[in-house]
């Protein structure tokens, strides 16, 4: 039986231009209602040395069509996926859970990215430098580097899909990608774009499966030449420890513990609505999620009396109902994992003022919820401050100065992003400095990435690469000198300078 939204009942892997046919599969379950949406291949290293032998042969071609016209393609991926945001989005609530609002703006990120790479394919841009010797021309640019693998997260489906497959595209590689089976629905919508776009067939290939089968045979493929991977700590650094035994490049987008600063002189009304934001949309199920607020002690209790007032207007439910502001847990893996933090919490000596267990009763009880939760009097050395949770978990944390503030934001192994609330335009200078993320807000929360910046962090969140903006061509091209003498007779560099 096919479901209503589906045009079929099993998905297929993308190869070569051509929707091919699994073995084995798996169920994919809306997150909302336990239901079964479709059925998605479980693939084997068979499937990904198909794919990646016809992106060998395709990328050798599109590395020759001028990078202008990559971009028409692009140009072309993006007016299509405008075109069909409704129904890309409506997908995407169903199979990730996430309220429909957030999921227009994910698939708004998706199109933003599209038209924003598609520019690059009129600059790409290099250097030219003034050469050390007369008759003698300098420059550099960027070369694409063949095929590439892109390993994306179920959380944000589509938009980091698009923040690794574009830029590159537009270089002029060919792609290999692995969507988690949770959310597999965004890569079919976004391949048949991709065809209908007139892309050549085996520049980006679909390949469906477990991280333990698919991803670690692309990790593994000697003509993978770079693996781009969203998602934990654990396995991110089993990708770099297999790609450094392989001099392999890779970039990593891991996990967060981000919080939001809120001093003395802060407007609460406004902090409020940046934490109710930052913490429970999408469920918390964000890498940039705020789980901790480090607020200063004059104003700590106003702020709890808000934000629980706040809390309480929450609507919860399927993303796909009207005026419902969170959705649910992916999973149950996810609600368990939620649980067990609460007990961790309560153990270490935090306060829980709200929240902390599983919604059951109905209209709950058919799908994955968690209560949106606050816990208070928590210390910067317990695990609840320290450890990425991935739910709707927020943790107050006092703090009697802004040196304090920044001292305990910093003092986590995680650095993606954060944020202050403050009216000192002093504070804002120096927190931005002084905050060790690779994302500072000011007066705003900890989510809201613009594609058109470097997306990613420090320390623990990443290995120093970025998602998004010009910075992600990085990741997707080398760099290539070029000398041309003109003067003709051999000139050697330094040895001829007088």
């Amino acid at each position: 039986m096919i479901h209503p939204y589906m045009e079929q009942a099993t998905l297929r892997n993308y190869i070569n231009g051509n929707w091919v046919n699994g073995e084995k599969f798996t169920d994919v379950m809306n997150p909302a209602t336990s239901e079964k949406i479709v059925e998605v291949p479980l693939s084997s290293e068979r499937e990904v040395k198909e794919a990646v032998e016809a992106a060998k042969l395709a990328q050798k071609e599109w590395a020759l069509v001028p990078a202008p016209q990559r971009a028409e393609v692009l140009y072309k991926v993006g007016q299509l996926m405008k075109e069909r945001k409704e129904k890309i989005a409506t997908l995407l609530t169903l199979e990730n859970g996430k309220v429909l609002e957030e999921a227009r703006g994910e698939v708004q990120e998706g199109i933003d990215m599209a038209f924003y790479m598609a520019g690059e394919g009129r600059r790409l841009c290099g250097q030219t430098v003034n050469a050390e010797l007369k008759d003698k021309f300098a420059m550099s640019v960027r070369a694409p580097i063949g095929v590439v693998g892109i390993i994306t997260p179920w959380n944000f489906p589509i938009a980091i899909a698009t923040w690794k497959s574009f830029p590159a595209i537009i270089a002029g590689n060919a792609v290999i990608w692995k969507p988690a089976t949770e959310t597999p629905l965004m890569a079919t919508e976004l391949g048949k774009i991709f065809e209908e776009a007139g892309l050549p067939k085996g520049v980006i290939n679909i390949v469906y499966g477990a991280g333990e089968e698919v991803g670690e045979a692309m990790v593994q493929h000697k003509d993978i030449q770079v693996i781009s991977f969203t998602g934990s700590n654990k396995i991110g650094s089993h990708i770099a420890s297999e790609c450094g035994r392989q001099l392999k490049k890779v970039s990593l987008e891991l996990g967060g513990k981000n919080a939001v600063i809120v001093m003395d002189d802060a407007d609460l009304e406004l902090a409020v609505e940046g934490i109710i934001w930052s913490a429970f949309g999408t469920s918390g199920q964000r890498c940039t999620a705020c789980s901790r607020v480090i607020v200063h002690e004059d104003v700590k209790e106003a702020l709890e009396e808000k934000l629980l007032a706040n809390m309480k207007k929450l609507t919860i439910g399927n993303g796909l109902e009207k005026d419902v502001k969170v959705g649910p847990i992916i999973n149950q893996d996810g609600l368990e994992k939620i649980a067990s933090y609460i007990e961790i919490g309560k153990k270490e000596g935090a306060t829980l003022l709200a929240g902390g267990h599983r919604l059951t009763e109905a209209p709950y009880h058919r799908g994955y919820y968690f209560a949106p939760t606050l816990f208070t009097n928590v210390t910067s050395e317990m695990r609840i401050a320290q450890e990425e949770i991935f739910g709707p978990v927020v943790s107050f944390i006092p703090v009697a100065s802004f040196e304090e503030a920044i001292t305990v934001n910093n003092r986590v192994a995680y650095g993606l992003s954060s944020a202050i609330f403050t009216n000192d335009v002093n504070r804002v200078f120096q927190a931005q400095r002084d905050l060790d993320t690779g994302i500072v807000y000011i007066n705003a929360g900890t989510t809201g990435a613009e594609i058109h910046l470097p997306f990613g962090g420090t320390k623990g969140t990443g290995n120093g690469h970025r998602d998004s903006g010009v910075q992600a061509l990085d990741v997707f091209t080398e760099w290539k000198a070029i000398y041309v003498d003109y003067s003709g007779k051999l000139q050697r560099a330094q040895i001829d300078v007088d």
